[in-house]
């Protein structure tokens, strides 16, 4: 597409309405291994689980040979074949509960083309904004990133991860993979199809989502530090993880009084890097 077309779906917007059931939070409980009988009616939903809600919903007939949504609608229709979840910058503002009804605001904030070292990409960033009878909850801006796949794959320079005080396992399968595209009705193939995954996006294996990455780093660190709650949350992807990887969560306090947070694999490389802000008290 080009720039002036692309240019014209800035301020698109997208509203939907949703009830926090809660099915789907005592699903991912029990997927992270928690306690799903915690999320009874009225219980608070954890940072970041908005994200089991205001789900896209398309017909089998409207999927595309990826498992995403064919493109157009709300999203500009980019043809770059490779789709990913780039990272979010979040802030918070309140609390959703089990059985709160809310109404979800996506607006497209920005498109952008650029040429890296993959060749040619397009940014699009998505603001949502999620509230209860008129009262914010969260704010986040979304960056999906569209590129070519290549020929074979080649990961960027690892970013080693240092001077970390904490460090936590976490157990990374398929199963685990499925169950969260599943909770997500994320069709993408690259999670579950290792076939599509290897032979078709040029990966070496199951690719680990970025939201499931920044889930669990936000609820290690609400383990290590009990009792405060985030004020803002920025993720990003460095380097994509895998389901055969050694994967670990780790962080550190910063100066400020928040944490830097990291995923990384076996060999110390990170995976996703992390910003959290704690409310102050």
């Amino acid at each position: 597409m080009d720039a002036e077309t692309l240019q014209s779906w800035i301020g698109r917007t997208e509203v939907q309405i949703d009830t926090v059931t809660a099915g789907p939070a005592r699903a991912l409980a029990a997927t992270l291994d928690q306690n799903p009988d915690d999320f009874v009616a009225r219980a608070p939903l954890p940072p970041l689980w908005l994200w089991l809600y205001f789900l896209p919903v398309v017909r089998a007939s409207s999927v595309g040979p990826d498992g995403h949504p064919q493109r157009g609608g709300f999203l500009p229709p980019i043809t770059l074949p490779r789709r990913m979840w780039a990272g979010s910058r979040c802030q918070f503002q309140g609390t959703a509960r089990i059985g709160d009804e809310l109404t979800k605001v996506s607006t497209i904030a920005k498109v952008s083309a650029k040429t890296g070292r993959s060749g040619e990409m397009v940014f699009v960033t998505v603001r949502h904004s999620y509230s209860r009878s008129g009262a914010g909850l969260m704010e986040e801006e979304q960056d999906i990133v569209y590129m070519p796949i290549p020929e074979t794959f080649s990961p960027p320079e690892p970013v080693p991860v240092t001077d970390c005080p904490w460090t936590e396992r976490v157990a990374i399968d398929p199963v685990l993979l499925f169950r969260f595209s599943a909770l997500t009705f994320n069709g993408h193939r690259i999670h579950y199809d290792r076939t599509y995954a290897m032979e078709t996006e040029k990966y070496p294996g199951l690719v680990v989502h970025g939201p499931l990455q920044a889930i669990l780093l936000m609820e290690a660190a609400r383990r290590w530090v009990p009792g405060k709650q985030p004020a803002s949350y920025t993720f990003r992807g460095l380097r994509p993880l895998f389901d055969f990887d050694a994967v670990s969560v780790c962080g550190r306090t910063t100066a400020e009084g928040g944490m830097d947070l990291f995923t990384k694999n076996g060999d110390g490389a990170a995976g996703m890097q992390a910003s959290l802000g704690w409310t102050e008290t």
